[in-house]
């Protein structure tokens, strides 16, 4: 599949790069998708909600209340969850929420999540470029230029580079990564996907294996 390349400023330069129908062009598996992303989200969560259970509570080990006679149900412990102020039952603890999947599986789900975007014509291959020093001001004059000021877009570099992260940064719609940092959540959470023609060699050598 043939993509024409584009400038900073939009237009062609004359020069066509081949995207591979084995990452580009493949029947999208949706549920390797699913599962990638649900890892990505999971892996997200910090796991470390807790709440105290009645043997952690601060209080009097005292019995409250007399064993019959008070018309009531028996309590033993203020600390007990039935009570105000008592622990929690079956409550939160501390946990891992880290999955595994598979090298092949994930590289599956990102040649989906990429196959779906170049069908939706999603994609785009801009000639490298760079920035004297970081100016948001001047990363926003891109995005302008790809008609992509309003939408929400996802900059894959090559190699990492600091004058182009840095102008983005403080862009809420646009984020920059280098092609190593490409997940499938990423993919699909962008409306626009831009490849900087330097990350394509390796992208697609990483992901056809």
């Amino acid at each position: 599949m043939k993509v024409a390349v584009l400038d900073i400023k939009g237009k062609e330069t004359g020069r066509k790069v081949d995207l591979l129908d084995e990452v580009f062009a493949i029947e999208p598996n949706n549920h390797a998708v699913y599962l990638d992303v649900k890892q990505y989200l999971a892996h997200q969560r910090q796991g470390t909600h807790k709440s105290k259970e009645r043997g952690e509570i601060a209080g009097s080990t005292r019995k409250i209340k007399k064993q019959k006679g008070t018309g009531t149900a028996r309590a033993g412990s203020i600390k007990s969850p039935i009570f105000r102020g008592g622990g929690r039952i079956f409550g939160p603890r501390p946990r891992d929420y880290k999955q595994k999947l598979n090298k092949n599986l994930k590289r599956l789900a990102r040649r989906s999540a990429l196959s779906i975007k170049s069908k939706e014509q999603a994609i785009l291959v801009v000639e490298d470029f760079n920035f004297e020093v970081p100016k948001t001001k001047d990363f926003m004059q891109v995005l302008k230029s790809l008609g992509l000021e309003n939408k929400k877009s996802l900059f894959v570099l090559g190699d990492s580079n600091n004058s182009v992260y840095l102008s983005s940064r403080n862009l809420k719609r646009s984020e920059v990564i280098s092609s190593s940092e490409l997940s499938t959540y990423k993919i699909l959470n962008a409306n626009n996907i831009v490849l900087l023609e330097g990350a394509l060699e390796g992208l697609q050598s990483n992901l056809n294996k």
